[in-house]
């Protein structure tokens, strides 16, 4: 995704650059895209010599293209008519130099988001004309972001100024309190600057299953860490590793662990198993032996470490010590006061490597997929319908249709599919569409899920008789269902006032 040219001839509307290309890159990767990121984007456009702003030519982006390794490229601009905005983008095949016929959406200046959104849709389309997501889940997506704040948010990842990004980045979580990737860039910002007790509260807004958690996760553990709160780091670590229990992020939860007082040499272990050749998990490990009395095994991995890295300075001072007697040690102890000569502590691993993080989850994603794949239809249906389930109680439409339409292609007698689709369209104002969903899945199967989406749609038309009658058949269903009695409580009070 590459940002899209200003035609406007309008300044203050060259934010609008940065936020095509971020627009588009979140719906692409909510439907199963793998867009780049603007961080891979910006580390390419430095390794190519090229600034930040450059607008690239048709030759410059395939060039760039090439360094990211991607396949695709959209490339647009858009410009103002009177209060509308109109975007145009093109898609360019990479592999066979070819460029694809325009594609244009316009709206009101207000309804930008909406605007890309729309865009973002008909580009889908042309990528992979099997994804049959609607155009109104698209639109949906983006009506819960604020455009104000979506615009300090864009101000304060692209403004030069460390101020004047976190003035703005302030004022994107401010206007939206629920802006995770708005908590995420002032988490970062406050983590460069040291202010660790800041970045460990913002890291901590930003949702933990989404598609920063893990970072966000890692960094809080950092910033925990560094403000001394080793109890919170070592668990905030932890949570990452139930995931992607990379050495990183395993060193750093037995760091916490054993500034605590605790024995993390299993952590360690398991470390320096995973990254072999990493000095640092090899001395950490050595230091965590040696202190609970496994001399001989911390000389050997203080070997291993000097292997690995001969220059280091503390390791080669380190095995010169232990290799003393012990009385000398004891002696040298007691001259220097605390031993910490004897006894450092261990290495912290400050760095978060994104790319190895993504292509752990690709991985993880793949091996799922491949045991999804050999499930019986009907059962590989109801996974899929459980996963979306998931996405659909945290709000996220798009990734939740997706998922309940792979369903029904897996299996169409996937009662729990057709309930999830009919939500999705109630939510997305697709009232017809919705009934006709939740119909198709009581044909299959009895569900509360799927009697309280018409319910709540014979509500909001005034059919009183027939959404009682929903109601009472979900709470016989389930009788204690939340939704189900609230909704039968709506009924009763609208019913009470003849209206």
């Amino acid at each position: 995704m590459l940002p899209f040219d200003n035609r406007t001839g309008q300044p203050n509307l060259e934010w609008v650059r940065e936020a095509a290309a971020g627009l588009l890159s979140s719906r692409f990767r909510s439907v199963g895209f793998e867009p780049t990121s603007r961080a891979d984007r910006l580390y390419a456009l430095d390794h190519l010599g090229l600034p930040q702003g450059f607008q690239p030519s048709r030759a410059s982006s395939i060039k760039l293209a090439q360094t990211l390794d991607a396949d695709q490229i959209v490339v647009g601009n858009f410009i103002t008519d009177g209060s509308q905005i109109v975007a145009e983008a093109r898609l360019v095949d990479v592999p066979q130099l070819r460029m694809s016929g325009p594609v244009t959406a316009r709206g009101d200046l207000h309804d930008l988001i909406s605007v890309f959104d729309t865009l973002a849709w008909k580009l889908t389309r042309q990528l992979d004309p099997g994804i049959n997501v609607a155009l109104d889940t698209f639109i949906a997506a983006g009506k819960s972001l604020r455009l104000d704040a979506y615009e300090q948010y864009i101000r304060g990842i692209s403004e030069p100024d460390q101020a004047e990004r976190l003035k703005h980045l302030n004022a994107a979580v401010k206007l939206s309190p629920d802006f995770g990737a708005a908590w995420m860039a002032l988490g970062r910002e406050d983590y460069a600057s040291q202010q660790y007790e800041l970045a460990a509260d913002a890291f901590a807004k930003v949702d933990k299953n989404g598609r920063d958690g893990l970072e966000a996760g890692y960094y809080r553990g950092l910033s925990l860490m560094f403000s001394g709160d080793y109890a919170k780091a070592e668990q905030a670590f932890a949570e990452v590793a139930k995931i992607l229990p990379l050495a990183e992020v395993v060193n750093n939860q037995g760091v916490a662990a054993s500034r605590q007082g605790h024995d993390g040499t299993v952590l360690f272990v398991q470390a320096a198993a995973d990254d072999p050749n990493s000095a640092d998990y090899h001395f950490n490990l050595a230091v965590s032996l040696k202190r609970h009395g496994q001399a001989a095994a911390a000389m050997n991995e203080l070997s291993q470490c000097l292997k690995v890295r001969p220059n280091d300075s503390e390791a080669q001072a380190l095995q010169a010590a232990w290799k003393q007697p012990a009385v000398k040690q004891v002696a040298q102890t007691s001259d220097a006061g605390s031993g910490n000569e004897l006894d450092p502590l261990e290495r912290i691993v400050r760095t978060f490597d994104a790319a190895a993080f993504r292509q752990a989850a690709t991985m993880l994603e793949q091996m799922d997929a491949s045991r999804m794949a050999a499930l019986a239809p009907l059962e590989r249906a109801q996974k899929l319908a459980a996963q979306a389930r998931v996405y659909l109680d945290r709000g996220l439409l798009l990734e939740a249709e997706r998922l309940y339409l792979q369903a029904i292609a897996a299996d169409t007698n996937c009662a729990e599919a057709h309930a999830g689709l009919a939500e999705v369209r109630e939510r997305t104002g697709a009232a017809d569409a919705a009934r006709q969903e939740a119909h198709q899945a009581l044909e299959l199967h009895a569900s509360a899920d799927a009697y309280l989406v018409l319910g709540r749609l014979d509500l909001a038309g005034n059919h009183l008789s027939d959404a009682g009658n929903e109601a009472a058949a979900a709470l016989k269903l389930e009788p204690g269902n939340p939704a189900a009695l609230e909704l039968a409580r709506q009924v009763q009070a609208k019913a009470g006032t003849g209206r």
